[in-house]
């Protein structure tokens, strides 16, 4: 078995849809990145590459190369998806923690859970979906941004249905 961590954070800008985990959520701002700024997948997306021992997602997808801009971040972790299995893994887990003041993600969490799945190819009760604040401390909890962080577990694929 394989286990690797993510992290990933944006700041908020205007004219842009907030993605978090696939979905879009209703948002007076979204985050600025160069893809769609979806921390929740970028999270999982570098978790899994950590796992792998493949570096991170900048590596693989370079903020300079415009072939990625605005891209959907599903693209990019379905990407590392074939990595695994490539490598003879499968997802045996993942656990995301999203850290926002707003907006609140409760009720977003079945559907992000539903899409990452998917695209993980994994069933749902594989994947965890939290959300927590900063209790009004530090950039977060001042509503500049979001954040996520994310770990994975691997495992190889003769193991994945047991």
């Amino acid at each position: 078995m394989r286990i690797g961590t993510g992290f990933d954070i944006h700041r908020f800008a205007r004219d842009r849809k907030l993605i978090l985990g696939g979905v879009e959520i209703a948002h007076p701002l979204g985050l600025e990145g160069h893809s769609d700024a979806d921390v929740v997948l970028h999270a999982v997306t570098d978790a899994i590459l950590g796992a792998l021992a493949l570096g991170d997602i900048g590596g693989h997808f370079p903020n300079n190369d415009p072939a990625y801009r605005n891209v959907d971040s599903a693209f990019m972790l379905a990407h590392v998806v074939k990595l695994v299995t490539e490598r003879g893994y499968s997802v045996g887990n993942v656990d995301i923690t999203v850290i926002a003041e707003r907006p609140k993600l409760q009720p977003h969490i079945p559907e992000m859970r539903d899409k990452i799945a998917k695209v993980l190819a994994c069933s749902v009760d594989r994947v965890s979906v939290k959300a927590t604040t900063m209790e009004r401390l530090g950039s977060i909890g001042r509503e500049e941004g979001i954040a996520a962080e994310a770990v994975a577990l691997l495992v190889p694929t003769a193991l994945s249905d047991r």
